[in-house]
């Protein structure tokens, strides 16, 4: 497929495709001239979505989102605004308008335009029935039907007005501008503020009815909370009262400091009895036996008031470790230590000792010992007693703790969920106060028309016309599977091609006077590119004699190429012998009526008679019969010898391949076989087995001759 085809292609539809474009222009202006002029109108709605200066309440919301977030929110927002009620309601409105108006945007409809005043009526009350009830027109319904059928005559029904109408957001601002066009400003700007005022109505109503819904929900929740809470609270109270229990951290705490403390002074206690019980022994030892019992007899008379002392001493010592140490027993018991380590001093004055022996000190010093030791034991006591006290409180202690620890687990969680539920209303109250971001701008006005775009509708139309037109041509030259060119034979065929010969115009050719004077000048070019076609057929024949010619099928010309390559080669003084090979359609013999016939002469061996125009012509009289049928193969091929010897060249005109064997019985005696190939038609599926036949004759094959070919010029076509 070549590109100069197309041209050439183009070039002969031309004319058509002049009238084509024309006749689109002209039509288009008509059409054009009367269209009505464009007005378009539009507002802006800002939304507070991505505004920062609409939250400063809430800066932790919208303007902070993700940008997918915020596109999607604005999505709704226009999807919301082509709600079907919504263009309903502007519908509505617009029929109302133009019934009960005395300047209507658009007069009624030829249907319509007898309508009844009654009818009208009838008609602005379901209307206005449906823009109050925001309901769409029952076509199940004969009367709201036909009410639907006005609006459709109007262009007022959704579907006109979607149609005109454009809802975007603005780049990547806050804004969202609606915009719709019509023949009538007025009608432009009442419906861009319709359709803002229902959205924005319509939105403002359900916004406010969620967040309603919502406040309620938590108010009631709320309230549940606070009940559950103080519920727990009051639990946990009546059961510290009922148990006496003020604290129980700081009490567990307050005994386990006490606890330490008596450990601390029982410890202490043990290690002073410890030492006072050694120092008694130490004393004990530096006595004899005699001067103990001398000691206890004498020192026995005043035993009764260290007792007495002692006793009161154990007392107030039991009472200040029950007081847990406190201090203000302590002046009380070192006055009673004194008074008891007097009364001990006593009885080392009396010489109650040994007089030979001056032990006294001793005496003294063990007495105090003793008393000291006692005390500290009697210390021990008290404090283990305490500590059992202490022990046993603690131990009361740990089931209240249990228990105090659960009822403020559940205080802790209810006064959690009570917060949490708490903030989300706080939330969601301040909220409400500031959810309707939602406003008009600026109300759309009737505004000028827009610039003409006739003169361009008719350019366009034109262009694309044309466009179209040659879209077409295309497409047809595309799928044309016809051979137009050399190139394109050789390529289909993959065999070489010899040439090609021009379209002869006018009538069918006579063959007897194609080569007379008159129609010198119409053959020219044929002539011309016959020449090369009688070269390439020398270089082919390298001096043999006999070529056969064929084709794929009747009537592409191969009698025109045998007659006219008959006079070439007679035109360079050659012998030429022209045989009419063709029984089913003896052409060449009707025209010419030669004097010798294939059937005479290949039975009986006549002599052929050169004649003035030194072609020499051995025609067949037709019917079914092929050349085998005749004569056998080897006298024919002697026949056929012979003729060689007598003629320069001899040519064939064989029948068709799709005759079968016929033109292969031909093909057994020639010494080159060409073919040829008429233009502007395709090589179907049945002609594969002719042309795989024609590549199996390998060298024999001479090549291809395309005749009526469109030929640009005369220069020698390629071989393969």
């Amino acid at each position: 497929m070549e590109v100069s085809s197309y041209f050439s292609l183009l070039g002969k539809y031309k004319y058509i495709i002049i009238l084509v474009v024309l006749a689109t222009v002209i039509a288009s202006y008509f059409l054009v001239k009367n269209l009505p002029g464009e007005y378009v109108s539009n507002t802006q709605i800002a939304t507070g979505i991505v505004d920062a200066s609409r939250h400063l309440l809430d800066k932790d919301n919208t303007p902070n989102a993700q940008q997918d977030e915020i596109t999607r929110e604005f999505s709704n927002l226009t999807e919301i605004i082509k709600l079907k009620k919504l263009v309903d309601n502007v519908s509505y409105q617009l029929i109302i308008h133009d019934l009960s108006s005395p300047t209507p945007f658009r007069k009624l409809n030829h249907q319509f335009k007898n309508l009844s005043q009654p009818a009208v009526d009838h008609a602005l009350l379901v209307y206005k029935y449906k823009l109050q009830n925001s309901e769409p027109l029952s076509l199940y319904n004969k009367d709201e039907s036909g009410l639907n059928e006005l609006l459709i005559s109007m262009k007022y029904d959704e579907r006109s007005l979607r149609k005109d109408l454009s809802v975007d957001r603005d780049g990547e601002s806050d804004f969202i501008t609606i915009t719709y066009s019509s023949e009538n400003p007025q009608l432009s700007a009442f419906v861009v503020n319709t359709i803002c005022k229902e959205f924005l109505d319509y939105y403002t109503v359900n916004v406010k009815q969620n967040e309603s819904n919502a406040i309620d929900f938590l108010s009631k929740l709320l309230d549940q909370k606070r009940n559950a809470l103080s519920e727990k609270k009051d639990s946990l109270q009546q059961y510290k009262i009922k148990n006496g229990i003020l604290n129980l951290e700081d009490q567990a705490k307050d005994i386990d400091a006490q606890i330490l403390t008596y450990k601390d002074k029982k410890l202490e206690a043990q290690r002073t009895i410890a030492s006072y019980e050694g120092a008694v022994k130490s004393i004990n030892d530096k006595f004899n036996p005699k001067d103990r019992q001398y000691i206890e007899s004498t020192v026995s008379q005043y035993n009764q008031a260290i007792t007495s002392t002692e006793d009161q001493l154990r007392t107030l010592n039991e009472q200040y470790v029950h007081s847990g140490f406190n201090p203000t027993y302590k002046p009380v018991l070192d006055s009673l230590q004194k008074q008891l380590t007097a009364e001990i001093n006593n009885t080392s004055d009396k010489y109650i000792t040994n007089p030979l022996v001056n032990k006294d000190n001793l005496v003294a010093k063990k007495l105090e010992l003793e008393v000291s030791r006692d005390l500290a034991k009697y210390s021990v006591q008290a404090i283990d007693k305490e500590l059992s006290d202490l022990d046993a409180k603690f131990k009361r202690l740990v089931p209240f703790d249990a228990t105090v620890k659960t009822y403020e687990s559940d205080v802790a969680v209810a006064s959690q969920e009570y917060l949490d539920v708490l903030k989300q209303y706080n939330a969601i109250n301040l909220q409400s106060n500031f959810s309707i971001k939602l406003m008009q701008v600026e109300p759309a006005t009737p505004d000028v028309a827009e610039p003409s775009k006739k003169a361009l509708l008719i350019v366009l139309s034109g262009i694309v016309s044309f466009v179209i037109c040659i879209l077409v041509l295309f497409i047809l030259y595309y799928l044309d599977d016809n051979i137009k060119e050399p190139t394109d034979l050789v390529n289909k065929t993959q065999l070489p091609l010899l040439g090609s010969l021009n379209l002869i115009h006018g009538p069918k050719p006579d063959l007897r006077k194609l080569w007379d004077v008159e129609n010198r000048q119409k053959m020219k070019q044929f002539k011309e590119l016959l020449r090369s076609v009688r070269f390439e057929i020398d270089q082919e024949l390298k001096g043999e004699k006999i070529l056969g010619i064929t084709s794929l099928g009747e009537g592409e010309g191969k009698t025109l190429l045998a007659t006219s390559l008959a006079y070439s080669y007679s035109a360079i003084n050659k012998k030429v012998l022209l045989i009419d090979g063709n029984f089913n359609n003896p052409t060449l013999s009707k025209i010419i009526q030669p004097k010798l016939f294939i059937e005479d002469y290949f039975r009986s061996s006549s002599y052929i008679e050169r004649d003035t125009s030194a072609i020499s012509v051995l025609g067949n009289r037709g019917g079914d019969v092929s050349l085998l049928e005749i004569n056998d193969e080897r006298h024919i091929q002697n026949e056929i010898n012979e003729l060689k010897s007598r003629y320069d060249i001899i040519l064939i005109d064989l029948p068709p391949l799709d005759s079968l064997n016929k033109s292969k019985e031909w093909i057994l005696f020639t010494n080159k076989t060409i073919a040829v190939f008429e233009a502007n038609k395709s090589i179907s599926r049945s002609h594969g087995q002719y042309i795989d036949y024609l590549k199996h004759l390998n060298t024999k094959f001479a090549g291809w001759v395309l005749n009526k070919a469109i030929v640009h010029n005369h220069s020698k076509k390629p071989r393969n």
